[in-house]
């Protein structure tokens, strides 16, 4: 069994601003606790300080570990990164940016010892954030309910604490397009919620712009349903219903009356619309076998530079 109560687990990405602030209020917050802990940040290829940053600091402090990448791969994989790295037997997920507060860790630790499985938090308020991410936000997370029956809780985040079962579990889930939270949910176990605050930005920038947000959404439906393959599927026999039904009245419309068809723009409107919902519908399928491309290269999730903290460490050569 592992010595390390609690692991921190903080994926970064040009972080620098940030990330001293973020490791003291981590640190002050777990010496409060009084539990053996570490500290793992995740490089996701910075191209700013953040990593330099940690590596000074884990000359002064043994229980900070860092996983550097040789280049960007992703929020998800850097977590997923840090899950294969991490020896405590509750972990917790925290992004680097302060707006989920360290604060709340020892709520999450709380619940754990009473116990829960995973306890993940659930934002009561998203403190600046613009309209429109709040408005988006609301819309997808019960878009994605409508689509998972409801099996991922609403407006979560990665925040959120497991236990050593659940990291094990999760382990074991090779896929490549990775949605973590839904990933937890999917693993089962018990789970309970602990509501907080959500803060804005301590520093720094969103690394989640809209493109990246669309993407990480597009993950989140098309790993955990296929009912957007039976959508479209429903969608094309309702549209061949239709399209039948008007080939009989125009076929009527020509022999038995003299009313006169009509011409080319009704015809163009009705042609657009047809091949508009055949290319959302070759898309959705595009998605899904995007996915399987990515699963059969058999391509490992991420390549590691550079550890430090841990036994064994790798230096890049």
């Amino acid at each position: 069994m592992s010595q390390t109560v609690c692991s921190i687990l903080i994926p970064m990405y040009n972080e620098e601003e940030v990330i001293e602030e973020t490791y003291h209020r981590l640190k002050n917050v777990m010496d409060k606790i009084g539990e053996s802990y570490e500290l793992v940040f995740v490089n996701d290829g910075s191209k700013d300080r953040s990593a330099q940053i940690i590596s000074d600091l884990a000359k002064t402090d043994e229980n900070i570990r860092l996983i550097d990448f040789s280049r960007n791969f992703g929020h998800q994989i850097a977590v997923t990164a840090g899950l294969d790295y991490v020896q405590g037997e509750a972990i917790v997920i925290i992004d680097a940016d302060l707006q989920d507060p360290p604060e709340v860790i020892p709520q999450m630790l709380e619940k754990w010892r009473e116990g829960y499985d995973v306890v993940y938090g659930k934002r009561l308020k998203r403190q600046g954030e613009t309209a429109f991410k709040k408005a988006s936000a609301h819309v997808y997370y019960r878009v994605l309910g409508a689509l998972t029956d409801g099996n991922i809780p609403r407006d979560t985040g990665d925040f959120r604490l497991i236990n050593r079962k659940v990291c094990e579990a999760i382990k074991e889930l090779p896929e490549k397009n990775r949605f973590l939270r839904g990933m937890v949910n999917w693993v089962g176990f018990n789970q309970i919620a602990v509501e907080y605050v959500r803060d804005e930005r301590w520093a720094g920038e969103t690394k989640y712009p809209l493109k990246k947000m669309l993407k990480f959404a597009a993950d989140g439906i098309f790993s955990f349903t296929y009912k957007p393959l039976k959508l479209a599927t429903y969608i094309g026999l309702f549209l061949s219903v239709i399209g039948f039904l008007y080939l009989l009245v125009v076929l009527f419309q020509r022999l038995f009356t003299d009313t006169a068809l009509t011409g080319w723009a009704s015809l163009m409107a009705v042609t657009l619309v047809f091949h508009g919902i055949t290319l959302v519908i070759l898309g959705i399928v595009g998605e899904y076998i995007g996915r399987i491309y990515e699963e059969v290269k058999g391509r490992p999730l991420y390549i590691v530079k550079e550890t430090i903290g841990f036994k064994n460490d790798k230096k890049d050569s």
